[in-house]
């Protein structure tokens, strides 16, 4: 384990071209998971050939593209109704509506109390604005998914036999750290990728990263930036 090298720094070295497994392409690595990624908006606008609509559509901070490309065949609906910054859109567009998708939207929550039939309790389990509706049907809670709800501490602390740590490792909160940190050996590190509180953890186990996932993480644009920069610099070549 290289416990000195930072997490820029791990992108760097495995995504340079020849680096990468023979089935893995490089296109498909970066640009789809960035799209993804609330922090990586300036990337994605300096290179907009680059853009996967469908995971760009999911992204909150990408919401001023999404609205200019409304009336086009770029935006899928199924995407969007995760984004919680798409609100307004999608109740200008009822139909267009996937109420699954929706269940897991924070910003969502009054069109799932008015329309109580089409929620999806699985997914509404990870949905943080959605506690107080999880608290009132215990019964429909599933468990893995509210294993990486922020705001489910209180009911995870309470049922410490129902937490399913492979969600728990995608939970930001604190308390899911310092649980991780004391149990190590029940992390699941595809997850842990793309937790934005777990770059302490990341960084001081670079090979157990998921690249994929680690692309998705608004974090790692905060660890430094001249490398990230050489690293947008690279991807703008290809």
């Amino acid at each position: 384990m290289l416990a000195s090298l930072d997490i820029c720094h791990v992108v760097a070295e495995y995504v340079v071209p020849g680096e990468l497994p023979d089935q893995i392409s490089y296109e498909g690595l970066g640009w789809p998971c960035l799209c993804l990624n609330s922090a990586a908006i300036h990337l994605l606008e300096a290179n907009p050939d680059k853009i996967c609509w469908p995971w760009l559509c999911q992204n909150p901070a990408a919401i001023h593209l999404l609205e200019a490309n409304i009336n086009t065949n770029k935006i899928n609906w199924c995407a969007l109704s995760l984004n919680s910054a798409a609100i307004h859109l999608l109740e200008a567009n009822p139909n267009m509506i996937y109420w699954m998708q929706l269940s897991a939207n924070s910003a969502a929550i009054h069109l799932l109390k008015a329309n109580p039939d089409k929620i999806h309790w699985n997914w509404l389990s990870g949905n943080p604005a959605a506690i107080h509706l999880l608290e009132a049907n215990p019964d429909k809670i599933n468990w893995k998914y509210l294993s990486e709800n922020p705001a489910a501490v209180h009911l995870l602390e309470a049922n410490p036999d129902k937490i399913n740590w492979v969600w728990l490792s995608g939970n930001p909160t604190k308390w899911a750290m310092h649980l991780l940190e004391a149990n190590p050996d029940k992390i699941d590190w595809n997850h842990l990728s793309e937790n934005p509180a777990a770059i302490h953890l990341l960084e001081a186990n670079p090979y157990m990263i998921d690249l994929f996932r680690l692309l998705r993480n608004p974090a790692i644009f905060k660890i430094n930036q001249k490398k990230i920069t050489a690293l947008a610099q690279h991807l703008h070549s290809k």
